[in-house]
């Protein structure tokens, strides 16, 4: 069966510059990044060598998403800050290949600038940095940053601060319990992301698996939405597929418009490089 498929564009501070060999060469800003990626299975536009003539930093994994990054060129900042718009969003090498942006998200991010006012309240789930929290509260909305992980939510507050922008309501627990809590409160909101990873823990170390809370998860989101909201999903786990995603999409949103495609950005050498699952649920129908 063929997946439908949606691309993501890069922008002024962000370039896919090329992907293949189980890598991909990335600028952000004036800064450029060689990252392992597993779905670049074909082989690069480029020649690795010309790859490391033009990078500053390689992330030389050691185990599973955990390394060091090697230095390419004397001196090359190991944290920045890069534009989207007007807003501004701290970079900084990590020992988990991530650097503070997922920027595929562009998408998210535009269509959250179409579709939000100052009038509508917004829940960013699983939040990371803040990027789209950053763009919401942009917009004006009323606007709820919930992540597990502390130091993740005092990069978000960062971002917020290096943007301008003020009042966006941090959030420190797991999203399942806070969404559990908000439907017994009776609170709903207009628009909800959510990025999960495909496993992670939650804010007391509880391990889980995005297969197993995907359900669980739409349920509970379902349940907040307001009839003329949206909500937006990006999914990275293999075992959560397009074709389970519609099927959930049928059980949860049953009256609702709502689209599952690939995530697609093409890098400047002419590749594709696949991002996952973009989920989008509109309003009631």
């Amino acid at each position: 069966m063929s997946q439908s498929k949606i691309f993501t564009t890069p922008w002024k501070d962000y370039e896919l510059i090329d992907a293949g060999g189980g890598k991909k060469l990335e600028r952000w800003g004036d800064i450029i990044t060689i990252r392992p990626e597993l779905q670049a299975y074909f082989h690069s536009g480029l020649p690795f060598s010309e790859w490391k003539k033009m990078a500053h930093w390689e992330f030389v994994e050691k185990r599973a998403n955990k390394g060091t990054w090697r230095p390419l060129k004397k001196n090359a900042l190991s944290t920045w800050n890069i534009k989207y718009g007007r807003l501004t969003f701290k970079l900084e090498l990590t020992n988990n290949k991530h650097i503070g942006l997922f920027p595929e998200q562009k998408i998210n991010w535009e269509y959250l600038e179409s579709n939000l006012s100052s009038e509508d309240k917004f829940l960013n789930l699983f939040a990371y940095t803040g990027a789209s929290s950053c763009v919401a509260r942009h917009m004006g909305a009323d606007t709820y940053h919930l992540d597990s992980v502390k130091p993740i939510i005092s990069w978000a507050k960062q971002n917020m601060e290096l943007s301008r922008l003020m009042n966006i309501r941090w959030v420190h627990e797991g999203a399942l319990k806070f969404v559990n809590r908000e439907q017994k409160r009776g609170n709903k909101y207009k628009a909800i992301q959510m990025d999960p990873p495909a496993w992670g823990l939650g804010a007391k170390g509880e391990k889980w698996k995005l297969e197993d809370k995907v359900d669980e998860l739409l349920a509970a989101t379902a349940s907040i939405l307001n009839e003329d909201g949206f909500l937006i999903l990006n999914t990275y786990s293999p075992t959560v597929d397009q074709e389970t995603l519609k099927e959930l999409m049928t059980i949860y949103f049953p009256q609702r418009a709502a689209s599952a495609d690939g995530l697609h950005m093409k890098t400047t050498s002419g590749k594709h490089l696949y991002f996952g699952e973009l989920v989008r649920v509109g309003k009631t129908i």
